[in-house]
C-alpha cells in the first residue's frame, strides 16, 4: 500500500465517522439515514457525467452490493436506536476486516504478508473489544452489540463484493456511482413502503444532513473504492477502520458518552495496528 493510498483511506475514515456521527444524533436515526442515502444520488449522477460505464460484467457484483449495502443500513439504523456511538460503531467496523481477510485468504486465494494479517488482527481484536462497553447509562447492552455484530457481516460482504466489482468493472467511480443511484432508489422506494411520511420530512428536516451527510458518504467511500483497486481489499478494509478513533472522540466530546480505560486501549490497539500496516507495506 503507497503513502498516497494509506492517506486516502485515512481521510475516508474520518468522513465515514462524521456522516455516523450525524445519523447517530439525529433525532428521527430514519430520516438522518435517509438524508444521507437520497443526498448520495446527485453526487453520483454528477460523477456519471465524467467516468467510463461500468462494464457488463460487473452487473452482478452492482446488485448483489446493492442489496448488501441496504442490508447494512437497516442494521445500522436497529443497532444505533438502541447502542452508544462508542458501542455500535467499533464493533460493526471491526468485525469486518477479520470477516474480509478470512474470505480472502481463504476462498479469494489473496497472499498477506505476516505482518499484514498480524495488523489486521491487532486492530479487528482492539475495536471488537468494545463490545463489553456499557451503555451511555452504565448498564450492558448486549443486544445492540449484536445488531452491530450483524452490521459488520454486511460491511464485510459489501466490502468484498464492492471490491471485486470495481476491478471488473474497469472503473471505480463509474461502478460507485451506479451503486449509490441504485440504492438510493432501493431505499426509498422500501422506506417509502413502510414510513412514507419520513420522505416528505427530509426537505424540511433534513435538508443541511442531505448535502452534508450525503457528500461525506459519497467521497469517503469513492475513496476507497478507488484504493481497492490499488491495494489488497483486506488491507484497505482493516485501515479504514481507523475512523473508530474519530468516532471515540466525537461520542466523548460531542454526545457526552461514557469515556472508559476500555475504549483507550483500543484507540492505542488501532493505531499500533495501522502503524503495523505502514511497515508491513515497505
Amino acid at each position: 500500500m503507497t503513502l498516497t493510498v494509506f492517506l486516502a483511506v485515512l481521510g475516508a475514515a474520518l468522513l465515514h465517522a462524521v456522516w455516523n456521527a450525524l445519523v447517530k444524533g439525529g433525532r428521527d436515526k430514519t430520516v438522518a439515514m435517509a438524508a444521507v442515502v437520497v443526498g448520495q444520488m446527485p453526487c453520483g449522477c454528477v460523477v456519471l457525467l465524467f467516468v467510463p460505464t461500468p462494464s457488463v460484467e460487473s452487473l452482478p457484483y452492482l446488485a448483489c452490493g446493492v442489496a448488501l449495502h441496504l442490508g447494512y443500513q437497516f442494521f445500522l439504523l436497529s443497532s444505533y436506536r438502541l447502542g452508544d456511538l462508542t458501542q455500535v460503531y467499533p464493533i460493526a467496523r471491526g468485525s469486518a476486516p477479520l470477516l474480509v481477510a478470512a474470505v480472502s485468504v481463504i476462498l479469494l486465494q489473496q497472499e498477506l504478508k505476516q505482518i499484514e494479517v498480524l495488523a489486521i488482527m491487532v486492530i479487528s481484536i482492539a475495536i471488537a473489544s468494545l463490545a463489553i462497553v456499557r451503555h451511555g447509562d452504565g448498564q450492558r447492552n448486549p443486544k445492540a452489540a449484536l445488531l452491530a455484530l450483524c452490521t459488520g457481516c454486511f460491511i464485510a460482504g459489501y466490502s468484498l463484493v464492492d471490491g471485486l466489482g470495481a476491478r471488473v468493472a474497469g472503473t471505480a467511480l463509474g461502478f460507485y456511482a451506479w451503486a449509490v443511484i441504485g440504492n438510493a432508489i432501493v431505499f426509498v422506494l422500501v422506506v417509502g413502503f413502510k414510513s412514507p411520511d419520513v420522505l416528505r420530512r427530509l426537505p424540511s428536516e433534513a435538508a443541511m444532513l442531505t448535502l452534508i451527510g450525503g457528500g461525506a458518504s459519497f467521497i469517503a467511500y469513492s475513496l476507497v473504492m478507488w484504493a481497492f483497486t490499488k491495494a489488497p481489499i483486506p488491507l484497505v478494509t482493516a485501515l479504514r477502520e481507523t475512523s473508530i478513533i474519530f468516532a471515540l472522540v466525537i461520542g466523548v466530546v460531542f454526545f457526552k458518552e461514557r469515556a472508559s480505560l476500555v475504549k483507550f486501549v483500543s484507540i492505542i490497539g488501532v493505531l499500533l495496528g495501522a502503524a503495523l500496516m505502514r511497515i508491513g507495506s515497505g
